[in-house]
């Protein structure tokens, strides 16, 4: 394939056919400069209908009868698939067996031939490379196909059509094909316009590809945001990023769930993580220009069980929680003091198991409005005579730890156990507490915020003086709403000595 002139790529991007099967999509304000060109209103939630389109409307005769072939994660293969349909072509899409059933189904509903094979988009793709020789169906590429560059690039044109002259447009990258066709367009026509190439950090094909001054295959790619995690960039989309030259920012897993977030509250829609790409790069962006930037949300295609992940890292991502561990002398009343350290801040999570008689360690989550209330915590935490360490950026207490704390006690002696619903606000913990005294050792706890109006507690109640009455007495007076689990057979079975 010979190198494309950027004026080529223009011109190619003037005459695409992508509409109707594409939508011109909303241009919209999100306050503070920002503006979204919103792609996941596509009728295949991302922008990879605009390729699709465009490369299956340049197929002669010939070719329409042969069928078409293609590898994709999910988007291309919707793209691919609904085009084909249209047309009435037979499409055969190959998609890696981790493809997330959401795809799989809308490809099928779409009227394509779905093969799984292999783990990886990698894999998927040598797949329908040979089976494209030996079919003899037309090969559609994802991404390095100057027809479905061309047709992405619709996107530029539609977007200077709706605000011309923007300071900045933001474009998330895996293989390039978004880039090389928004980007070739923008320095023809609208060439002061600064473009950014946003690219998760493990998945960095384009930023390491520039670097080392040819398409580079990357190690490791990291998954998370599937919808880029390309292991190499192609030949085209490469020669067509050297030319067009944007800046580049890498963002965070994290930093990508908290752009979701944003994007949520301004436009009440959930999208993919590879879709909150652009706006995460927007947010990071320090010396962002002063004058109107756009990102594009590239798509939604998200399966539901996600979701969950992604709000509970948007906090993370975005500055406003903290997590962190602690070292509490084990005896009564240290907990409280504790408690007390934490101030009026949110406690959105809270975990610890009496280990020994010697120290305790507890992992907790608290909401913060900036880096140095998080800093202030810690501090008045070591105060209080308390080892305490940051752990918001590590991975292994983001991943697994948070979600493992606990076990069986070694101690010896009587143990309750109770449920509470505490009400989500700042300080009902520390409420709690004192409302007991630190009369009590408490020998289990476990909370977590999930955004209703009340968060479900479990707690153990060391009472070696067997005094339960009282204790329960105690309990009733904090008013919260319990129930006494000490029975419970998930108890029994995992947690008592």
């Amino acid at each position: 394939m010979s190198e494309p002139s950027l004026d080529n790529i223009a011109k190619r991007i003037d005459k695409a056919v992508v509409y109707p099967l594409a939508k011109r999509t909303d241009l919209q304000a999100i306050g503070d400069g920002i503006w979204l060109k919103r792609e996941d209103q596509q009728d295949v939630f991302s922008f990879k209908i605009r390729g699709a389109a465009n490369r299956i409307s340049k197929l002669s005769t010939a070719e329409k009868a042969r069928g078409v072939v293609c590898a994709s994660a999910g988007n291309h293969a919707q793209g691919v698939a609904m085009a084909a349909s249209a047309a009435n072509i037979k499409s055969t899409i190959f998609m890696p067996v981790t493809t997330p059933e959401i795809k799989t189904k809308a490809v099928t509903g779409l009227g394509g031939v779905i093969r799984l094979v292999g783990d990886s988009y990698d894999a998927a793709f040598a797949a329908a490379k040979r089976f494209a020789v030996e079919s003899g169906g037309v090969f559609i590429h994802a991404f390095d196909d100057l027809d479905v560059i061309a047709g992405q690039g619709s996107v530029a044109k539609e977007i200077l059509a709706q605000l011309p002259n923007p300071s900045a447009i933001y474009i998330g990258v895996g293989g390039g094909g978004l880039l090389s066709g928004v980007g070739a367009y923008l320095r023809v026509h609208s060439p002061d316009t600064q473009i950014i190439a946003v690219e998760p950090e493990g998945a960095a094909t384009l930023k390491t590809s520039l670097e080392a001054g040819e398409p580079t295959s990357l190690c490791n790619v990291d998954g998370f945001a599937d919808g880029v995690a390309v292991k190499r960039m192609g030949e085209a989309t490469f020669a067509l990023a050297r030319r067009i030259a944007p800046n580049s920012i890498l963002v965070s897993n994290d930093e990508i769930c908290a752009a979701v977030k944003t994007i949520f509250e301004k436009t009440r829609t959930v999208v993919e993580p590879a879709g909150a790409l652009a706006l995460a790069g927007l947010l990071k962006h320090r010396s962002r220009p002063s004058g109107p930037s756009v990102a594009i949300v590239s798509g939604a295609n998200v399966n539901f069980d996600r979701i969950g992940h992604m709000v509970e890292r948007a906090e993370l991502g975005a500055g406003g929680e903290i997590l962190f561990s602690a070292t509490l002398p084990e005896k009564p009343g240290s907990f409280l003091k504790f408690c007390e350290a934490l101030g009026d801040h949110s406690v959105s999570e809270f975990n610890y198991r009496y280990a020994d008689k010697s120290t305790a360690h507890v992992l907790v989550g608290i909401k913060i409005k900036t880096p140095e209330q998080g800093v202030l915590v810690m501090d008045n935490i070591r105060a209080a005579g308390m080892e305490v360490a940051d752990l918001s950026h590590n991975r292994l207490a983001k991943e697994h730890l948070r979600h493992m704390v606990g076990g069986t006690s070694s101690a010896r002696g009587c143990e309750h156990i109770y449920s509470f619903e505490f009400p989500e606000r700042p300080g009902a913990l520390r409420d709690f507490l004192t409302t007991l005294g630190g009369r009590w050792n408490i020998s289990l706890f476990h909370y977590r915020n999930h955004g209703a109006s009340s968060g479900q507690v479990l707690c153990g109640f060391q009472t070696p003086k067997n005094n339960e009455d009282e204790l329960l007495a105690n309990l009733q007076i904090t008013g919260f709403i319990m129930r006494e689990e000490t029975n419970n057979p998930a108890y029994q079975m995992f947690l008592k000595a």
